[in-house]
């Protein structure tokens, strides 16, 4: 299940990708499969010695183009260890509102990228955080858990402080607000509430058939009550007058 939309953040084969708190590793794994030279990073050394094995599973399987590259490596946001403008794309997905110092993650992800290189950050959509919130403070008040929610000006704002230039927004995974209110709503550890099970269950059916009724829903359902908010950047190319000096 993706949230960025790689038609709008378009990637070429040999392309540098870093996915930033990549968690079990979707989005790096479809970098991969489009040719990408991939680089998975997290905090947690569990997940990253797991998608460390679906990046060999997919090797073996033939499932990347020759010349992509993907690794896995347990590392901190706020000090990547990578030199400046390494990567050509970057991606943060459902990551910055887990960090106090979203402003240094956002000079951190800046820094290594090359001057023209997009970014793609999601978060939580503001309404359906909200109700989340609202219905449960368990939702959010664990270790590790979200503790900010953005307003989408408020996110594109901080991009621009970043000395990033947003170019697009959309919203994402319309149908999986409601699961969460209703995980919420019986409790989150919870998934044996009949609601619950159920609506997990059409999301499972969902991802793996794809039918044409629920991908017109979501679409539909996408700007009301997506539970994701999109953002894509470019960072600039500098002044001729500054590279010239």
């Amino acid at each position: 299940m993706l949230t960025v939309d790689f038609s709008r953040f378009p990637l070429a084969p040999g392309d540098q990708v870093l996915d930033l708190g990549c968690g079990a590793g979707r989005h790096a794994f479809e970098c991969y499969r489009r040719g990408a030279r991939v680089v998975a990073l997290d905090r947690n050394s569990d997940e990253v010695r797991e998608v460390a094995r679906w990046f060999a599973a997919m090797d073996a399987e033939g499932e990347a183009p020759a010349g992509a590259r993907a690794t896995a490596v347990e590392g901190d946001a706020l000090a990547l260890p990578f030199p400046d403008e390494t990567f050509d794309r970057v991606i943060i997905s459902e990551v910055m509102e887990h960090i106090p110092d979203d402003k240094g993650v956002l000079a951190e992800m800046v820094r290594v990228l090359r001057p023209g290189g997009l970014i793609a950050v999601t978060v939580p959509r503001w309404l359906p955080e909200q109700i989340c919130w609202l219905l449960s403070d368990a939702y959010h008040e664990v270790e590790g858990g979200h503790i900010r929610i953005y307003r989408g000006d408020e996110l594109l704002e901080r991009m621009r402080g970043a000395g990033l230039e947003p170019y697009g927004t959309h919203h994402a995974h319309g149908l999986h607000s409601p699961y969460w209110w209703l995980k919420c709503a019986f409790g989150v550890d919870n998934d044996q509430a009949l609601p619950v099970r159920a609506y997990h269950k059409l999301l499972v059916w969902d991802i793996v058939k794809r039918p044409v009724a629920t991908r017109i829903a979501e679409q539909a359902l996408n700007p009301l009550i997506g539970k994701s908010f999109v953002a894509y950047a470019a960072k600039p190319h500098l002044p001729t007058e500054a590279v010239s000096r």
